[in-house]
């Protein structure tokens, strides 16, 4: 299955493109992780193999390849459980190993961008792609500190506190919406938070300074032609 999905994924353009793309299919399905029947085993499917395909087809070193490999599989099983059986030890390993998931393909994601040396479209879908995995990773994160430290997030309706909320909670923070349904209210989880809204407007800042860097190193060269 894996070498006709990479023949079919050859171009660095559709290699790109295959991540961005099942990164906004994650982000409209999740809510399949906390319904009943199979919908969370085809949530987790999905979410536990999407990362391990694509670092399969950007990255060649074999440790990454390895750690992702695992992480899925951790991601997935404990994804299972917790959603089958809430209320065990699945929690806080779903949340561990999900952030290790999600580190690698960062990495990935990171050198990528940063080592090409023209302005392509694969480097703006990579770059998107990171983005809204920044998001996601710091899901993670809050729900780990919610976890560790019980109350660290108010929600206003008073609904229970889920990832699935701090995973909305979370691009509302990167993108610095803020609507103010959920409210950090413990120093951890504030810091958390500030952070992640100070990553979104510096990644915004960095990117674009990459790009022009980019743009006018080729345009150095054009000239020099």
């Amino acid at each position: 299955m894996m070498p006709y999905l990479k023949r079919l994924l050859q171009r660095e353009r559709d290699k790109t493109l295959y991540l961005l793309l099942v990164m906004l299919v994650h982000n409209l399905i999740y809510p399949l992780s906390s319904g009943g029947g199979i919908q969370p085993i085809i949530f987790y499917g999905l979410f536990s193999s999407m990362f391990v395909l694509a670092v399969f087809l950007l990255s060649e070193k074999p440790s990454e390849r390895l750690i992702i490999s695992l992480a899925g599989i951790v991601v997935f099983v404990s994804g299972i459980i917790n959603s089958y059986f809430p209320g065990t030890l699945a929690l806080p390993v779903l949340y561990l190993s999900v952030i290790v998931y999600h580190l690698v393909m960062i990495i990935v994601l990171v050198r990528y961008i940063f080592v090409a040396k023209r302005i392509l479209i694969e480097v703006i879908l990579a770059a998107t792609s990171l983005y809204l995995i920044l998001g996601s990773v710091y899901t993670a994160v809050y729900g780990l500190v919610e976890w560790l430290e019980p109350g660290s997030f108010v929600v206003s309706s008073g609904a229970e506190l889920s990832w699935q909320l701090l995973l909305y909670y979370s691009y509302v923070t990167l993108t610095t919406v803020g609507y103010g349904d959920i409210t950090p209210v413990k120093f951890y989880a504030q810091s958390l938070a500030a952070f992640e809204a100070i990553t979104g407007v510096l990644y915004t800042v960095i990117l674009l300074s990459r790009l022009v860097g980019l743009y006018e190193s080729e345009r150095s060269d054009y000239v020099t032609q």
